[in-house]
């Protein structure tokens, strides 16, 4: 078949993830304190790096391509990346953070510091391959050097930047970061051009508006949409979003060679939140399941606090299949899963091209 034909799959040999926590398979786990038990019960049946009850949205998309799980770059134990890598880390951000790491709770691994690591992991792998050229065994576990502009970059980056704002500070002084944003994930998609890459799948940023332990810490200051959103954050992330994709569009005409799909994965959460019950949700879709949450305490999943002279440990629910929000803050596999299903097939995507076929994006 000729590379035009949109019935053709692309036949991804690896990818490339950067992004934050709803795409971390482990890095910041690596680095730091170890993400605790209950989280990874569901799928993994221990802790398995993410913090979910089981399986990210990145997996099931490596799943649907036929690539196993990313490892992350980060992890030095076991560690296979002959089909790709993860830099994504929990806390990670498109600006560099300005605050002391770790009284933010940013990441020291923001998206230029991911870039950085790929550059590095590019030319040490490529060379090592090369060491290894005659003995096909000692490149088990790398990846071909010819196979990175075949492979598919996605990205999944922003949500610290505006939560960092978002509700702390006046609604214009929030927008106001919006421009830098958007030019240093500009630098990032060209600094990844730079390097070969040509097949991009970028996701917008979900609708914050909607965060469960969000909700419940603006408690009723905060006027709420249809869904039961905070709608004056929902908006500035909308207004994000919308100009990722207008520099998408421009980035089109810069690297003409290059396919970008714009994946707008606020759309899919919004509309699984929006109709949490017809979904095979419970019917509220702000429950929490693993955490002790209300206006006046927050014990994170698997952790223990003193609450009141009382040592209190915040547990998982009975059945995490029903509830939407694992943790208050990011999705259940079941939910990870649905979102997955919702823009693999390309029905969200700009242009509306499956995951499979992402790299005719350009024709």
């Amino acid at each position: 078949m000729v590379k035009g034909d949109h019935q053709y799959s692309c036949n991804y040999q690896a990818i490339y993830n950067f992004g934050d926590s709803n795409s971390d398979t482990g890095g910041l786990s690596a680095v730091y304190n170890p993400i605790p038990s209950p989280n990874g019960q569901t799928y993994f049946g221990k802790p398995a790096g993410r913090v979910s009850d089981g399986r990210l949205v990145i997996d099931f998309l490596a799943e649907n391509l036929g690539l196993p799980y990313l490892h992350p770059y980060l992890d030095a134990l076991a560690t296979n990346f002959r089909h790709g890598a993860n830099f994504a880390t929990g806390g990670s951000s498109i600006r560099r953070p300005t605050e002391t790491v770790f009284d933010s709770g940013h990441s020291p691994f923001p998206l230029d510091v991911q870039l950085t690591q790929f550059e590095q992991f590019k030319a040490r792998s490529t060379d090592l391959y090369k060491q290894g050229a005659k003995n096909p065994s000692e490149n088990a576990y790398l990846p071909n050097p010819n196979e990175f502009s075949n492979a598919l970059y996605t990205m999944d980056i922003g949500q610290n930047d505006l939560s960092h704002v978002i509700g702390k500070v006046p609604d214009d002084q929030a927008k106001a970061i919006i421009p830098d944003m958007i030019q240093q994930y500009s630098a990032a998609i060209q600094r990844l051009y730079q390097q070969g890459a040509r097949r991009f799948w970028i996701h917008n940023v979900g609708p914050l508006g909607c965060i469960p332990i969000t909700r419940l810490s603006a408690g009723g200051s905060q006027s709420l949409d249809q869904a039961g959103c905070i709608k004056s954050h929902n908006d500035i992330v909308s207004q994000f979003n919308q100009q990722l994709k207008n520099l998408i569009y421009q980035l089109r005409g810069q690297l003409q060679d290059a396919s970008l799909v714009y994946v707008d994965i606020y759309s899919a959460k919004y509309q699984l939140i929006s109709d949490a019950k017809n979904q095979g949700f419970d019917a509220d879709p702000f429950k929490i399941c693993c955490g002790v949450h209300d206006q006046n305490n927050h014990v994170m999943c698997g952790k223990t606090q003193n609450i009141n002279g009382k040592d209190v440990f915040a547990g998982a629910c009975q059945n995490p299949s029903m509830y939407i929000s694992w943790d208050g803050v990011h999705f259940s596999e079941k939910a990870n899963q649905w979102i997955a299903n919702s823009i693999i097939s390309g029905k969200l995507s700009d242009p509306q091209v499956s995951l499979a076929q992402a790299c005719h994006a350009h024709t």
